[in-house]
């Protein structure tokens, strides 16, 4: 059976030509982490980044929300990974939440959060850490943190700075204000805003057109990405010679190449 075929605690898994598709799938509580969602998430990206035949990863949620985040139920019962005392809690988030930005600053895979509703607390930090964000007009988010007394922490608070810029940033957490998705899209937390009714079809066509591009290039570009922001320029330019030296005798390198000079649409392998 394949792997994608298994059933997920909290999660649907969807394979699709050249893509992935991931929904957090507990939608009576909007989607709000559990245990088995945080292993299932970190276990299916993990597989899916070694996957040679998964070019786009994308992460929805079921229902009308994309994530709520944490489960407020569970922080009142303290149950779930609220349970224990504080140095307990301490190692429950080092083992569990935690594993999700260490698994997203690994991927080589592009992965996009498709936003169909509110993203609030750990589920907007949720879409930060992914590469691509496209919402829905009734999306929102907000970063509520502290209106529950508790910090970010998930590690959204290290991918939000870099994606929006400290300012931007810290407005959201210490506000805990909820912003429209257009309001999103002027700070440069979602690449696209669309009609809910399109959100499906121009994620996909926005898929199409990621799988379509040289796959080895795309990863190594998004690695380089990455890469520059957190490094010194000499580190990185050594790492970029080795990453030239590799797509630039790649079969997709030549593929392109042939492509453009013959106006044809070349189909690239991941070797």
């Amino acid at each position: 059976m394949s792997f994608y075929l298994k059933v997920f605690e909290d999660l649907l898994v969807e394979q699709k030509k050249h893509s992935l598709w991931i929904t957090l799938n507990r939608p009576e509580a909007s989607n709000a982490y559990s245990n088995g969602m945080v292993r299932a998430l970190v276990e299916v990206l993990k597989h899916a980044d070694a996957d040679n035949t998964v070019r786009v990863i994308v992460i929805t949620g079921a229902g009308k929300n994309f994530c709520a985040g944490g489960d407020i139920k569970a922080m009142k019962g303290k149950t779930g990974m609220f349970a224990g005392e504080p140095n307990q809690l301490r190692e429950t988030y080092q083992s569990g939440i935690q594993q999700i930005p260490l698994t997203f600053i690994q991927l080589k895979t592009p992965v996009i959060a498709m936003v169909n509703g509110a993203a609030v607390g750990a589920g907007c930090d949720l879409t930060a850490m992914c590469d691509l964000r496209i919402a829905s007009e009734e999306a929102t988010f907000a970063e509520t943190f502290a209106k529950v007394g508790l910090v970010p922490g998930d590690g959204g608070a290290f991918f939000l700075t870099r994606l929006i810029g400290l300012g931007k940033a810290m407005e959201m957490f210490l506000t805990c204000k909820t912003l429209s998705a257009n309001e999103a899209l002027k700070i440069g937390l979602v690449n696209q805003v669309v009609l809910q009714k399109d959100l499906k079809n121009k994620t996909e066509e926005l898929v199409e057109h990621l799988s379509e591009l040289p796959p080895i290039a795309l990863q190594m570009t998004k690695k380089a990405i990455y890469h520059a922001y957190q490094n010194d320029l000499n580190s990185h330019l050594e790492l970029m010679a080795a990453y030239q030296g590799i797509t630039q005798r790649s079969s997709d390198h030549f593929k392109a190449l042939d492509g453009i000079m013959e106006k044809t649409n070349p189909t690239f392998t991941h070797f």
